[in-house]
């Protein structure tokens, strides 16, 4: 039988037999196991029995999820968090130390640089940030206390991909640095950081990898003892998954692969209509040509998402009537679900921020950010197509 592709694990990776023969893993809703007798306990403790003790510490639900995405991913381990953040900020601790040094692109997710930059700071770990894709500025940041590199690709919002064979030829001249790679824009249908060299991958399972905005959670993948190492501190911190979000993140990997190419299919089309439309001065989509790093997107992934920034004419009050004519696509800040999403970061992300403060971190006031869902093209396409109208004339119709 030939090795299984990407949809078919996506559906029979995991746990092959559940209790009661049934076909769907049950949700496993108990925060404690029992022992039959203390011989059972002895044995448990000593190694020789692989089972459940405690729900902080496991859960058969919550595993059996972890190795579906650890199939997905192509990592021998994946340990599950109960939001993207719980697996940042559990994963650095696990890795940094007091005295240890960490490298950031300036483009990765602002509360990973917030969580690096100011808590970590206060536990005596040092960062540098480095403009993404100067690698010559990369080297100049690494020092022998230099532990990781973490990085994102795509980011938000403007769809900025690293090279990540670049990154991790960087990191493979110096021994002991780990590349830690934020991929949940592109998922592994998309991209698979681990196989480019990356020793951990991170998704904001939220996002696509659930797929319908009904739950929180994330996942950290890579080698074994690395990924063991995290799981054994996220039993000390708490940041555990429950078990019915494990189930409902479950489900919808089964369809992961299916949901992620209809999103590059309306995204790349969306882009690509965006960008003739007079009243848009610029989009930011991997799949077109324009985009800065399009040759790099086409090396290293199989499809571009579905997540396409532009700008509009007339800045933000300009942007403001665009987003309020929309009908199809709800004004929310998340991305990855099945349903059109679409915002201003200016005043979604970044409102308590000036129009000075923004511009500053590269946030501008006519910039929208649009989460293409599943839905039919055309529909996603005429609502732009009204909406734009309204941005342009002064009022919604």
């Amino acid at each position: 039988m030939p090795s299984p592709k990407l949809s078919t694990l996506a559906v029979q990776s995991g746990p092959r037999r559940h209790a009661h023969d049934a076909l769907t893993g049950a949700v496993s809703l108990t925060s404690t196991y029992s022992f039959e007798n203390t011989a059972e306990l002895r044995r448990y403790f000593d190694g020789d029995l692989e089972r459940e003790e405690y729900g902080r510490y496991g859960n058969p639900t919550v595993r059996g999820v972890e190795q579906k995405i650890a199939a997905l991913d192509g990592a021998e381990a994946c340990a599950l968090f109960g939001s993207g953040m719980a697996a940042v900020t559990t994963s650095l601790l696990a890795v940094l130390k007091a005295g240890d040094h960490a490298v950031l692109t300036s483009d990765c997710y602002r509360r990973t640089r917030q969580f690096v930059g100011t808590f970590l700071k206060k536990l005596g770990v040092d960062s540098t940030l480095v403009e993404p894709g100067d690698f010559d500025a990369l080297e100049r940041a690494i020092t022998p206390k230099t532990k990781l590199i973490v990085s994102e690709s795509p980011t938000n919002p403007y769809l900025r991909v690293a090279d990540l064979v670049k990154l991790a030829e960087v990191k493979s001249k110096h021994r002991g640095v780990l590349l830690f790679i934020d991929s949940t824009f592109a998922t592994p249908v998309n991209q698979r950081p681990l196989e480019l060299g990356a020793d951990l991958c991170l998704h904001s399972a939220t996002k696509y990898l659930g797929g319908h905005n009904d739950l929180l959670a994330g996942s950290v993948s890579g080698r074994a003892g690395l990924v063991q190492a995290i799981a054994d501190l996220r039993g000390v911190l708490g940041g555990v998954l429950d078990p019915h979000s494990a189930y409902l993140l479950g489900r919808g990997l089964k369809t992961l692969p299916l949901r992620v190419r209809q999103h590059n299919a309306n995204a790349l089309a969306v882009a690509q209509w965006l960008e003739k439309q007079p009243a848009v001065q610029r989009v930011w989509y991997p799949g077109l040509e324009s985009h800065p790093d399009h040759a790099t997107a086409r090396a290293q992934m199989s499809g571009f998402g579905g997540v396409v920034t532009f700008e509009v004419k007339g800045g933000i009050e300009a942007g403001s009537r665009l987003v309020d004519a929309c009908r199809l696509a709800r004004i929310a800040p998340s991305l990855g679900g099945v349903e059109t999403l679409i915002e201003q970061p200016a005043l979604m992300s970044f409102y308590e921020l000036t129009t000075e403060q923004r511009l500053a971190i590269g946030i501008k006031d006519e910039l929208i950010r649009l989460a293409v869902g599943v839905e039919d093209v055309d529909n996603i396409v005429g609502d732009l197509t009204r909406a734009l109208d309204a941005a342009q004339s002064g009022g919604a119709r």
